[in-house]
């Protein structure tokens, strides 16, 4: 065998080999854009964002428990407003009432005229 042939022999050998990486490389790539893994890509991402974000919020809390309590607190007195508020008007409302003499009430209501 010649030189040239062994040379010619060697790169055809070369671009067997490189042909069968690119074809696995190919493969791989397209299990890598697989529309089920990229889901549970996503799913493991969004899942590991969130355990990072429960631990950061238990590291501050930790830090600053008065102020969390404080920031909670007011954040559950915003979201009650209404039903404090309307609570609050018939407290009113009873305790004006009890305040009125029965006395002397007007009673234009019952009165014909």
């Amino acid at each position: 065998m010649t030189p040239q042939e062994s040379a010619y022999r060697a790169a055809i050998a070369h671009a067997d080999a490189q042909r069968a990486r690119l074809k696995e490389s190919a493969q791989a790539a397209k299990a890598r854009i697989a529309p089920a893994r990229l889901k549970q890509d996503a799913k493991d991402k969004v899942s590991a964002t969130a355990l990072d974000g429960v631990a950061y919020v238990g590291a501050k809390v930790q830090q600053r428990p008065i102020a969390v309590a404080a920031a909670a607190g007011g954040l559950g007195l915003f979201l009650a407003r209404r039903p404090i508020g309307a609570l609050l008007c018939r407290l009113y409302v009873r305790f004006r009432d009890r305040d009125i003499d029965p006395q002397n009430i007007d009673n234009s209501e019952t009165d014909d005229g």
